[in-house]
């Protein structure tokens, strides 16, 4: 059995400020209107004989991830593993292979794939995977290696030695750190070095006795993370206090560095992890000057830019060689070369507390998203979006008062001891204190402008009572 594991998470803080903690990498939407996740989901069934899914996310993302898998028309069984707080790949690859052995037996074959990854050429990812799933079956380890096409010192590095079965199969020799340029070119000129692509082929069974060899304090946290967590439940919560002592530790580090028995497949597809401004660029058709462009734009005497605007014109006059990218709460502007640069800008804000470090004007929320419009010390505006059938949590506010104004669709509201239907054009006022609830009865988006006032607007001053989707 082939079992296609979806490793979904991580700010993607290269990808600033479009990506945030609160939306990242994976949800972001390409210029074709996909998003990296879905393409990593129908890169997997696009495999022969899939019938199921693992994805091992945050539990943060565990609703937006349900949404974005809901495009797919595929009839698969999805399970979830979901992580209370981000530990790195080797304990998420544990909890895989642990959780695939309870379920399907320990010659599962695992296929780790990272969501945040882009490949074009399903027919040679198809064949690749084949190779890979053969040796996995021989209780080999096995990893793609991208054939590099520049010296790239944004990836980490696979040396290939001794041949296996065929051309493009080798016993890894070592792997490499990311490298400084003049050594990257050394790489590329040596001929016999890939970039390490994240992504893996092995038997639930074989994986388990690696970790158990190589990184026993993983396996052991992963297991005692399993004896703790409800495994009947769908999705799977993992426990909080036992995923915590998990290491912080890649599973290159923990295990596929320290194995004998690790293979290399010179994948010949195409791939790119987007990991900078500058290649999610590449996504987009250039002009006669160079310039690519995502959204509305007006450029004169514009060369080699990438421009991109997610609500508004962006007009730019005698410029070259930036990326501009443009976002409702916040722009982004710096030099071709300084790409890769992006994610020290993320370290600042976040020393700073700022806001815009981690979550954007829009948020989503299981029952739909909110947007706040405009906000000062004593009042906040938001349009508020809840999806078909879905509601808010029966709650209350201590500091806040809120008024709510229905703009399209029909609300069913609990206010205090009433519940009442506000249709479109009408409005209800919820004083602090009370308990109240919002719910969509309708088969169309309910819109609504909720105006907050009090002395306090925190989004951490609510007291649920009742929730559908399991917070507190």
């Amino acid at each position: 059995m082939l079992l296609p594991v979806i490793l979904s998470g991580g700010a993607g803080s290269r990808l600033w400020p479009v990506s945030r903690e609160s939306l990242p990498k994976p949800f972001i939407a390409l210029p074709d209107g996909e998003t990296l996740l879905q393409k990593t989901l129908n890169r997997a069934l696009s495999l022969p004989d899939v019938d199921n899914i693992l994805t091992v996310t945050n539990r943060e993302y565990y609703f937006l991830t349900r949404d974005e898998y809901g495009a797919s028309k595929a009839r698969v069984t999805h399970d979830y593993l979901l992580e209370p707080v981000g530990r790195n790949t080797a304990p998420a690859i544990a909890a895989a292979a642990v959780h695939a052995a309870h379920k399907h037996g320990m010659d599962t074959v695992l296929l780790i794939l990272p969501a945040d990854h882009l490949i074009n050429d399903q027919t040679a990812f198809a064949k690749a995977v084949h190779a890979a799933t053969d040796l996995a079956a021989q209780g080999w380890l096995v990893t793609f290696g991208i054939q590099p096409t520049s010296p790239e010192t944004g990836y980490g590095y696979i040396e290939s030695g001794e041949q296996l079965v065929s051309a493009n199969v080798h016993r890894v020799a070592c792997f490499v750190e990311k490298p400084d340029l003049q050594t990257a070119e050394t790489y590329l000129a040596a001929g016999n070095f890939t970039w390490n692509s994240g992504m893996f082929c092995f038997t639930a069974g074989t994986m388990i006795a690696a970790l158990r060899e190589h990184a026993p304090d993983v396996l052991l946290a992963i297991e005692s993370t399993f004896a703790a967590s409800k495994l009947e439940d769908a999705p799977i919560a993992l426990d909080a206090n036992a995923f915590a002592l998990s290491p912080d530790i890649s599973i290159d580090y923990a295990v596929m560095e320290r194995a004998a028995k690790v293979a290399v497949i010179a994948a010949d597809f195409d791939w790119s992890d987007i990991g900078s401004w500058c290649a999610l660029a590449e996504l987009a058709s250039p002009d006669e000057r160079g310039n690519r462009t995502n959204g509305e734009t007006l450029l004169v005497d514009v060369d080699n830019c990438y421009v991109q605007s997610d609500s508004r014109i962006v007009a730019g006059i005698g410029i070259a060689n930036l990326l501009i990218v443009d976002t409702p709460d916040a722009l982004l502007i710096t030099h071709n070369s300084r790409a890769q640069d992006v994610k020290g800008i993320v370290k600042q804000l976040k020393l700073r507390s700022h806001v815009t470090a981690n979550h954007h004007r829009k948020m989503h929320r299981p029952w739909g998203t909110y947007t706040v419009l405009e906000e000062d010390r004593n009042f906040k505006i938001k349009r508020i979006e809840v999806k078909p059938g879905a509601s808010l949590s029966l709650q209350m506010h201590h500091h806040r008062s809120e008024h709510w104004i229905v703009v399209s669709g029909m609300a069913k509201v609990v206010n205090g001891d009433r519940e009442l239907l506000v249709n479109t054009n009408e409005s209800t006022y919820i004083p602090a204190g009370h308990k109240h609830r919002l719910e969509n009865p309708g088969v169309l988006d309910l819109v609504m402008i909720e105006v907050q006032s009090g002395e306090y607007l925190g989004e951490d001053d609510i007291v649920r009572f009742e929730d559908n989707y399991g917070r507190v």
